[in-house]
């Protein structure tokens, strides 16, 4: 087994240990995402990322309709918490290695204005296999749909990498006609950012929720099945084979 190998399936392992879900790395030299306020000279010298995803519970999501519900939000922030300490777990892993590694916060926004964090961690996740970008914006997964959150490690160990999926939301549209504020439309380039951010702001004041979430297109976003699971396989946790 070659190294790349055996550093791939040690941090796929130690994810699913630590509540993981979906796994994938992409080769940023190939596949460069832009960043915001991180040191360019030392990003040179990371050229992997490490996306690692966490399923939310489809029966919260179940209790949302036409707003968040403050069951939403616990887990929401329940579901951060559990990818940040994934990732800095991932990170000192990577180190005790002999690479180096920077863990990106799952939620943290470093432009308010322009509402981004240190990079898009859905970009990232689209490069390292784990889905498409669908018109909710979102990532969505074979799997899982848009119902995951997300976040990164960039790193200089080396791994083997993923491929991005090869897929699209076809003819489904079903986040267009739920979408609180209009924001989605059938091309995901015309996708109202603005408009979005605008209802979200209505919604942590009007609701109480305190952060910038919905969730509508999330519940409308649903799984595909266990079939395009198994045909994608995409990022899905799996037990490795650790005998070869």
């Amino acid at each position: 087994m070659e190294i790349t190998e055996i550093h791939y399936r040690m941090l796929q392992e130690e994810t699913r240990r630590l509540g993981g879900d979906l796994f994938g790395v992409a080769d940023l030299t190939q596949t460069p995402i832009v960043t915001y306020d991180l040191d360019e000279d030392l990003l040179e010298k990371l050229p992997f990322g490490v996306s690692i995803g966490v399923r939310l519970a489809d029966a919260v999501l179940e209790g949302i309709e036409d707003h968040p519900t403050l069951l939403y939000l616990h887990h929401y922030r329940q579901a951060n918490y559990i990818l940040d300490r994934i990732a800095f777990h991932l990170a000192a892993l990577i180190q005790r290695a002999g690479g180096n590694a920077i863990p990106i916060a799952a939620s943290q926004i470093v432009n308010w204005e322009q509402q981004r964090g240190h990079l898009s961690h859905k970009e990232l996740a689209q490069a390292a296999g784990l889905g498409w970008r669908g018109r909710n914006n979102l990532l969505v997964n074979p799997a899982y749909g848009a119902r995951i959150r997300l976040v990164s490690i960039l790193t200089d160990l080396p791994m083997q990498v993923d491929k991005p999926v090869g897929n699209s939301c076809d003819t489904c549209r079903r986040c267009i006609a739920v979408c609180p504020a209009g924001a989605i439309k059938d091309d995901v380039e015309e996708f109202d950012q603005l408009g979005c951010f605008e209802k979200l702001k209505e919604f942590r004041n009007k609701y109480n929720v305190g952060q910038y979430i919905c969730g509508v297109c999330i519940k409308a976003c649903q799984p595909q099945g266990q079939g395009s699971a198994l045909t994608f396989n995409q990022g899905i946790m799996k037990q490795p084979d650790l005998s070869t």
